[in-house]
Order: structure tokens, then C-alpha cells, then sequence
């Protein structure tokens, strides 16, 4: 990713971005039923490093697993590279966690740049004073054995109802998640920057006690020529 797509993407919101991508013809990107562990107030930016989980099969998921120095779990966050986000495929089942505590604290250590699943975490409340963002479906203590087997690592998952390939770029914000195709994510972050400027100015436009129609969408050259003086004085 180019640095400066990245601190774009920092700053626009996953509604604005579903908008630029819906634009494209791209309707369904927003990871659906995940939520941020805690609220951070800025956004999650990175590259899509994946983990498909399977229904657990008993003779193959006794807590031994845990042992093995190649369990995918184990393995994923040992090689999410620094940067990335990793994102789970947990099949929406939250009745076991994807992950706890000191597995996100050791990709938090490794430089990781959030973690998305849809489904659970166990320790939750520890999660959420970590420095790294993290999104679920809801807080869950079992552990992923007695229902999840981890199968693959960074291969094509769904995740939320969304087809997420490894590369692809996840945006996090306080409300939800979305996956960017990494191939338009440079033009989307720009169109999306673009956006939001204007948003922010109709925002203040519409508590002056302007209507929105003829102002969003634009419509009348006025506000065309209100918005490019309020670029100006804002430096945007």
C-alpha cells in the first residue's frame, strides 16, 4: 500500500467508503454483525492476512491441539505480516471464541494492525484496553476447539456475508468494518477523501440551518461555489 493511501484511508469513514465502492458497483463490502471491541476513535488501515475455520470435528480438536506447534491459530499469528489485518473466518459463530487476549496481545507485539472476526473473543474486556483494534460479533469464552477447527491460512475467506481475499485492504472504524479490493484501493481513498470534506462542510451547513435539498446531494452551483470558499479558509 502506498503510504499516502493509507493516512487517507485513516481518515474517512466506512460509510463513506461504501458509497465510493457502491459507486463502482461494489454493494456488498461491509463485514456485516462486527462491532469494535472497544471504541478508539480512529480507524483501523491494513492489508487483509486471513483464517478459515471449519466445523470442529472431535477426534481432531481435543485441547492437545493446542500442542502442536503448526496449529493454524497458532501459526496465523506468528505470520500475519506487521501492518496487516488479520481476519477470521469464524462461520458467524460466536458460541466459541476465535481468539483471546494473549494470542491478540502477541500480534499486537508483532506489529499487526487489528484483527477482525465474525465471531467472538474470549477475554474481551482485556482485548479492549490492548493498543490494537479489534472487532467481533460478541464477547465468547469457549475455546474455538469445541466448535471451530482452523483449516487455512491466507486464502479466500467469507467473513460477515463478504468475500475477503488476502491483500484486500480492511478499513475499521467506530461503527464497522469494509473491505477495500486492493486493486482500486488508491482511487477509492482519494474519492473518499473528496467526500468527506464535503460531508464535513454540509455538516456545517446544515446546523447553520441550511436545507439539504439542493445542498446533498449537490445540486446548485451555489453550494459548489460555498464549498470551494470554505476549502480555502479550512485549508482542505
Amino acid at each position: 500500500m502506498k503510504a499516502d493511501t493509507i493516512e487517507k484511508l485513516r481518515h474517512v469513514s466506512v460509510a463513506t467508503l461504501a458509497t465510493a465502492l457502491f459507486k463502482r458497483g461494489l454493494r456488498n463490502q461491509v463485514i456485516q454483525d462486527v462491532r469494535p471491541v472497544c471504541m478508539t476513535g480512529r480507524n483501523m488501515v491494513g492489508p487483509a492476512f486471513t483464517l478459515r475455520y471449519i466445523p470442529a470435528r472431535e477426534d481432531r480438536n481435543m485441547l492437545a491441539e493446542f500442542r502442536n506447534p503448526d496449529h493454524p491459530q497458532r501459526k496465523a499469528i506468528e505470520e500475519c505480516p506487521a501492518g496487516h489485518v488479520m481476519v477470521m473466518d469464524s462461520r458467524k459463530d460466536a458460541r466459541a471464541a476465535s481468539a483471546g487476549d494473549i494470542l491478540i496481545t502477541r500480534l499486537m507485539m508483532r506489529g499487526g494492525a487489528g484483527i477482525v472476526t465474525d465471531g467472538g473473543f474470549r477475554d474481551a474486556m482485556r482485548i479492549g484496553k490492548l493498543d490494537i483494534p479489534a472487532y467481533h460479533s460478541r464477547p465468547s469464552s469457549p475455546t474455538n476447539l469445541t466448535i471451530n477447527e482452523a483449516i487455512d491460512i491466507n486464502v479466500p475467506i467469507g467473513c460477515g456475508d463478504v468475500a475477503v481475499f488476502p491483500g484486500d485492504i480492511i478499513v475499521g472504524d467506530d461503527d464497522s468494518v469494509i473491505a477495500v479490493p486492493a486493486n482500486i484501493a488508491d482511487e477509492v481513498a482519494e474519492e473518499a477523501t473528496e467526500m468527506t470534506a464535503y460531508e464535513d462542510f454540509v455538516v456545517e451547513q446544515v446546523k447553520t440551518g441550511e436545507t439539504i435539498i439542493g445542498l446533498y446531494p449537490v445540486t446548485k452551483e451555489e453550494n459548489l461555489r460555498k464549498f470551494a470558499d470554505w476549502r480555502k479558509r479550512n485549508g482542505r
